[in-house]
């Protein structure tokens, strides 16, 4: 990607704008924030002072004050991705967001990123954003353009296995729970293994 610190710049002015312009700027803001992200201006632009500015981490350029920076919260971001109208839209947009912070292979976390949990761990949607666009890109963009559930790809690509919840207030909830849910083999084997006293 050819990198344009002016053109960047005016991304950033114009979302550092927006984020102080208050209900005006919930309008703009989203769709600006996800230019930023797309185009990555937030790594390298020029103030309109004429100073170059350099960011490794996202976290770094939302919290540094304007005009180096948007002078906001990581929370105020992910509220603007909230805002988007389309639900594509919102996954596109949290999947840029999560390229933007995670940290490039084999660089050592900071204890404060490991104290506030900013890398998505476990069962995250976020988590298996990852692990799809790494090892299983067409499940990924069936997930982006809302297809498919992060999980559901998951379960698909095989990273994690399928499971369901049954209720366990009355045997006749548990039974149809698992009538939904599994084949009629796999109910026979559970019977015999439900019967055997071993």
């Amino acid at each position: 990607m050819t990198v344009n610190p002016k053109a960047n710049a005016a991304l950033v002015e114009a979302l550092g704008s927006a984020l102080r312009e208050g209900e005006h700027g919930l309008k703009t803001g989203p769709a600006l924030l996800v230019r930023v992200l797309r185009e990555e201006s937030w790594r390298s632009f020029v103030t309109q002072r004429g100073d170059e500015v350099e960011h490794e981490h996202f976290e770094q350029f939302v919290r540094m004050p304007p005009l180096k920076g948007l002078g906001a919260s990581m929370r105020l971001i992910e509220k603007l991705i909230e805002s988007l109208d389309e639900e594509a839209d919102r996954a596109e947009a949290r999947d840029l967001l999560d390229r933007a912070v995670q940290r490039p292979a084999g660089r050592p976390r900071k204890m404060q990123d490991v104290i506030q949990g900013s890398a998505p761990s476990g069962t995250s949607r976020e988590a298996g954003l990852r692990r799809l666009r790494k090892d299983r890109p067409d499940l990924h963009a069936e997930v982006l353009v809302g297809h498919l559930s992060a999980h559901a790809a998951m379960v698909q690509a095989g990273f994690r296995r399928r499971s369901m919840t049954v209720p366990v207030d009355k045997p006749e909830n548990t039974a149809k729970a698992l009538r939904r849910n599994l084949e009629p083999e796999q109910i026979k084997e559970l019977v015999k293994l439900l019967a055997d006293d071993d």
